[in-house]
């Protein structure tokens, strides 16, 4: 069974239709995987989510590899090239839901730990994979799941690499230190619905609520720093009206979402909207959904080694990014100071015709093992 190249392994994580969050058998074949490499593992289930934690090794330093074995839905099969849970090969090109998103990475992570083990079994250190089915799912009873139950506190991780795809356009390019957090609202303001004749006997929300919208838009909510861009305030909805041409509408609703930087809080946030909008005299609601703070690794060790490996490897000098969306890392930040993002180039993720190429993951493999000789050698 390890003898597979990682083309092969790939092939058989991307015949698992594990749309979140269910696995379908992939944690199973990864946890023999690692079981025959020496691992020792445990499957913590919560719900119709899977999760795994192997180790191998007793002693300091601890570095996990961190991903998920979940992928999104397909969308329109008849737009796929291809059966999207059968990896296929066209033009030098691999499609399959996962292959960069991050099926691809966890096949490039088990194959880095089988050469590097091959040539290091008697290595001072320890090696900790943690996978999880909820990842591109509400990313509750994953990872977050583990630290906050404390699965994970037990091993200590100083350092944590996670296979994110984090390259733009060529494998590399990107290395991220961090993410930005998440913070989601919905406005309710109400209004007084009425005959569009008659305006004096009804209150539009749509006009009322015109110039508080402006104040929310035009508010710099921070200047963010060197590592993070300002935090940005987006709206992604905004409805109103009953579909007549002649009614005024007697409510509005606008959802929202904060991108923001470590130069400001969730609460920081909060309070600044509820601010302008008490200081407009409408009658509104708000329901808030704080997704996750956004994390920073400032120490410099892993993000130096990693670098160092794309480097040697690739020859490329990575950006050191934090944009993007959120990911797992702001959970394990929690636990370990060093949390970085390295993985497949991310222009198709999400898309119709997903794929990745050999070439990407063969070299990506190769970046994998050499952070693993700079960390224990």
């Amino acid at each position: 069974m390890n003898n597979e190249n990682v083309v092969e392994i790939l092939s058989k994580l991307i015949s698992c239709k594990s749309i979140t969050p269910e696995d379908d058998g992939c944690q199973e074949f990864i946890e023999l995987y690692l079981k025959n490499l020496g691992f020792e593992t445990e499957t913590k289930k919560h719900g119709s989510v899977i999760n795994l934690i192997a180790r191998y090794g007793k002693e300091s330093p601890v570095f996990a590899y961190a991903g998920h074995t979940d992928v999104v839905p397909t969308g329109d099969l008849d737009k796929w090239l291809t059966n999207p849970f059968e990896l296929t090969e066209i033009d030098s090109k691999l499609y399959g839901r996962g292959t960069s998103d991050m099926k691809g990475s966890v096949a490039c992570i088990l194959i880095s730990i089988r050469e590097f083990l091959n040539l290091n079994k008697d290595f001072k250190g320890s090696i900790v994979v943690i996978l999880t089915s909820d990842e591109e799912g509400p990313a509750q009873n994953g990872i977050k799941k583990l630290v906050n139950d404390g699965d994970l506190t037990k091993h200590n991780i100083d350092m944590c690499l996670i296979g994110e795809p984090s390259c733009k356009k060529i494998l590399g390019d990107t290395i991220k230190n961090g993410r930005r957090g998440s913070l989601s609202g919905k406005i309710i303001v109400q209004g007084i619905q009425g005959h569009v004749a008659y305006p004096h006997n009804a209150m539009n929300p749509i006009h009322a609520f015109s110039s508080t919208l402006k104040d929310l838009v035009n508010k710099k909510y921070d200047k963010g720093n060197k590592y993070f861009p300002p935090t940005t305030f987006q709206i992604s909805n905004l409805n109103s009206g009953v579909g007549a041409t002649n009614i005024i509408p007697g409510q509005l609703s606008m959802d929202f979402n904060f991108r923001y930087s470590t130069e400001t809080t969730c609460e920081e946030l909060m309070s600044d909207i509820t601010k302008i909008m008490d200081s407009s005299d409408l009658k509104y609601s708000i329901n808030w959904h704080h997704s996750g703070d956004p994390y920073l690794t400032e120490k410099k060790e892993l993000l130096d080694i990693c670098v160092s490996a794309t480097k040697e490897i690739l020859d490329v000098t990575s950006n050191i990014s934090t944009d993007g969306g959120t990911s797992d890392g702001r959970f394990i930040a929690k636990i370990c100071d060093q949390v970085i993002e390295f993985g497949l180039i991310n222009e198709s993720i999400h898309k119709i015709n997903e794929h990745t190429t050999e070439n990407d993951l063969r070299n990506t493999v190769k970046v994998y093992s050499q952070i693993l000789k700079n960390i224990f050698n």
